[in-house]
Formats: C-alpha cells, structure tokens, sequence
C-alpha cells in the first residue's frame, strides 16, 4: 500500500492512535516501537477495540487485510504526515527555541483564533513522533497550523521541517540546554537554525526578535525573507509582565518579565495576519497560564511562582533575576538540577548556586543530585536535598509568611510536587 493509499483510509477514519489505551472507534493504529515495548504486540488489542486498521511492521502479526504491513511504523507515520500535509495546503508556521516556546506558541494561537481556525500542537506533542500526530490532527477546516519543535540533537529540527514543511518560522531563542546531546552551545546554535536553513532553501519567512545577537548572527549569513518584531516597552514593577505598544498597555497574566519576547512575538504574528489590535490585546490578557509554566498560585500568604516544566542555565538565570526583581516581603527560592549538561553540569549548577546565594533570598532550597556537589555553602537559609523525597522526609520545609516563592527545575525532578509540601 503506497501513502497515497493510506493517506484516503485515514480520511475516512477516525483519527489515528500510537496507545491502544486511547483508541477510538474508527481510528488507525500505528505500532510503534519503544525501548521497553514493540506496538506490534498491540494491534490485534487495538483492532478488538475498535481500531478500523492496524500499521505494523511484522509480518507474524498480520491477521487479515485489516493490518497493513510496512518496511518500518515510524517512517510511515512520518510519511503519511507530510503527504497530509500537502493535501490540506494551509500555511504552517514552525516554532523552536530553547526557553518559551510553547509559552509562545499557545500565545500565538490564542491571537491567531481571534480570526482564523487555529490548531496547534497539543502540549509537548513536538518531537518525531509529535510533529507527525499534530499535523494529522488538522483537518481540511484549519486555516493556519502552528508546529512546535523540540530536539535536543544535531539534524533533528532539519527532519521535523521536511516532514511540516513550514512556511514561517520562529526561533524564540538559542540558549544552554541539552548540551549533553548537543555537544556544545555551538551545537545548540547549529541545531536550532536548521529551521532558519530550511526556509532559507524553500522561500519561507522568519519572524525575528532583532534584539537578539545571538539569532541577528545567524540570519546574517542567509538570504531568508525576515519579518521584525512589533516595537514594545516592558511595563517594569509588575509581578505579570505588562507591555507598552501602540500606545496600548498589555496585560498578560503570565508571571516575569522574561515573557515579554513571548508576547511581542505573538502580536508581531498577529500583527502581520491582520489581527485587529484590540482581538491581539484582548486574546493575550485574557490568556491564563497552565502546565507548571510562568504560573502563579496564590496560597494563603504565599505567591508561587510554579515554573517547573523544564529548566536550564539561560531560564533559571532569567527566573532568578525576575525573583530578585520583585517587591516582596520575603523571598524563597526551591530549585531542581537542570538535566541534560553533559561536560558542563557542574559548572553550571555551581554558577546558579552562587548566583541564588548572592541575590540573598530569604531562603533558598537546592534539590538533586547535580546541585548536592556544591552544598558547602556556609549561610543560613540554605540548604540542600538529594531528591525530592529527601526534602518530602526532612519535614523541615520552614517557607515564612508572607513569601514570594520560585519553583524551578527541569521536569525529571518533579518539583511540581512541593506544592504539596508548602501550599496546605
């Protein structure tokens, strides 16, 4: 069966599944692979349960002529995206960077629905696997697709445009994050830009944060069609970050100046889709945070800021500043490891750790293991956790009323849990 072929079974299906936990009826089952699982052993589960096919590449597996035998599941998948893809023929733009792009990307969307039919990528879905399942999630009735990428190696930004073929893209920024796949912050760089090359190659247009050397660099070197960011003023003393433009104040609920790149780049793209001003405004205030992302909860006398989803130098530096900013009775920072270094790790944490004790904050809780090798720091307030369930033991968690408190790590230290421990 060619994808030609495939591509007219899944339009008159339900949708496709990679979990037999989720299949609906009518779907199409793709068996993918894992380290721990082979979805082939799965297909005949998912057709019982409603499945309309099953897409395997074992040939022991086939039954009948509901299972569709392929060279390789994941390809396949791939295939069927990027032929859907072509078929729906609506402009894609493509979202990557290193820090907020999936801030960005629902703030995008948000503005962008105020006019058109939107879909976007669901959560996290941005990967080999995710990129795919978020193109097949739209269908003839979408106008515009937003694609949010992630990689954390070489040539994986490259992949994830030949198969969303994006017409526009953005690089929120370029920062130090999974240097350990990467190689170096120079292979960040490299990675990143692979989505600025392939629009390069294919006449595609990039929206641009001109204040930015590091991007300003990058573009230098190519021909691609550039649109600028909306001039702003940053609104400063806020908690939320407030911006100045067209002699209009935004007010967005998203917690720390560091989001201002954020919202500039979603009123420059709705902006350039002739958006009117006030339905940008309106969409960008009204958007409230979730998923442990520039939130804020408010307990008793505590204001948390919870943004535990992912962490690294360049976040945790600017989450630190916005902290150190703010006017607050008291201040408290919990801190997780960032994960995904490599060579550079423990410099890293080191440079984090001295930077949180030098800002002075009332009270300041380091949680992991790569935090753990700088715990001879001699000043009261400090204190340092192994994991989590370290912490959760102490029962010693002291956070003084009123507090200002950041929750950061990277998203395997679950620091989302502390809340527990402090918020009661």
């Amino acid at each position: 069966m060619d994808i030609s072929q495939l591509h007219k079974l899944f339009l008159n299906s339900t949708g496709i599944t990679t979990d037999t936990r989720k299949v609906a009826h009518g779907n199409i089952f793709f068996a993918l692979k894992g380290d721990n699982f082979d979805g082939n052993f799965f297909a005949e589960k998912a057709i019982s349960d409603g499945a309309l096919y099953a897409v395997v590449d074992n040939s022991d597996i086939v039954i009948d002529d509901r299972f569709i035998l392929v060279d390789n599941v994941l390809i396949t998948l791939q295939n069927l995206a990027a032929f859907h893809r072509n078929y729906l023929n609506i402009p894609i733009l493509a979202i990557t960077g290193t820090n907020g792009k999936t801030t960005t990307k629902e703030l995008v969307r948000e503005v962008l629905m105020q006019k058109y039919n939107v879909n976007a990528t669901q959560g996290n879905l941005n990967n080999h696997i995710g990129v795919p399942i978020t193109l097949l999630s739209f269908d003839k009735d979408v106008e515009i697709g937003i694609v949010e990428m992630g990689a954390n190696h070489i040539g994986e930004i490259a992949h994830l445009c030949e198969i969303a073929q994006p017409d526009f893209g953005l690089i929120t920024n370029i920062g130090k994050a999974h240097i350990e796949g990467f190689g170096s912050y120079e292979g960040v760089i490299t990675a990143k830009s692979e989505l600025y090359h392939y629009l390069n190659d294919n006449l595609g247009k990039v929206f641009f944060n001109q204040q930015d050397v590091i991007l300003g660099k990058t573009l230098e070197k190519l021909n691609v069609k550039t649109i600028p960011y909306c001039s702003v003023n940053t609104v400063s003393g806020n908690l939320f970050a407030h911006i100045e433009w067209e002699e209009s104040v935004v007010k967005s609920n998203l917690v720390g100046n560091y989001n201002v790149d954020n919202i500039t780049a979603a009123i420059t793209i709705g902006n350039y889709f002739e958006v009117e001003k006030q339905s940008i405004v309106e969409a960008i205030e009204n958007y409230i945070p979730t998923n442990n992302r520039s939130q804020l909860i408010e307990k008793g006398e505590l204001s948390i800021i919870i943004d535990a989803y992912n962490a690294n130098p360049s976040s945790m530096n600017v989450a630190l500043n916005n902290l150190a900013s703010l006017k607050s009775i008291s201040k408290v920072a919990i801190l997780g490891d960032m994960l995904e270094l490599g060579d550079v790790s423990f410099e890293e944490h080191q440079t984090i750790v001295d930077k949180a004790v030098d800002f002075g904050f009332d009270k300041i809780i380091f949680v992991g293991s790569n935090f753990l090798q700088h715990k001879n720091v001699s000043k009261q307030g400090v204190e340092f956790f192994a994991n989590f369930d370290e912490l959760k033991n102490s029962n010693n968690i002291e956070i003084p009323s009123p507090s200002t408190v950041l929750i950061k790590g990277s998203r395997g230290i679950g620091l989302e849990r502390v809340l527990d421990l402090i918020a009661k």
